[in-house]
């Protein structure tokens, strides 16, 4: 599991994410606090504080998580 911190603090930061995040195969979530919540659900996203930095956690070997890293760049904090 591979693990960074991701700042999706406006609307459409969220709606690009979760374009990027679908094309996902296996388990992605994001965590904030107690909380996680599947990181390809919108509605699941919006259930969080966008408002401060989320944990995304990638259930992928180090090189795919690298790659999806990648895609996500401006996001990360």
């Amino acid at each position: 599991m591979t693990t960074a911190q991701i700042l999706l603090n406006t609307m459409e930061a969220v709606k690009e994410f979760t374009e990027i995040i679908s094309g996902v195969e296996g388990e992605v979530d994001l965590v904030l606090g107690r909380y996680v919540v599947d990181a390809k659900s919108i509605m699941g996203i919006f259930s969080l504080d966008v408002s401060e930095p989320l944990e995304l956690r990638i259930h992928k070997g180090q090189e795919q998580a690298e790659q999806i890293l990648e895609k996500l760049q401006k996001y990360l904090v």
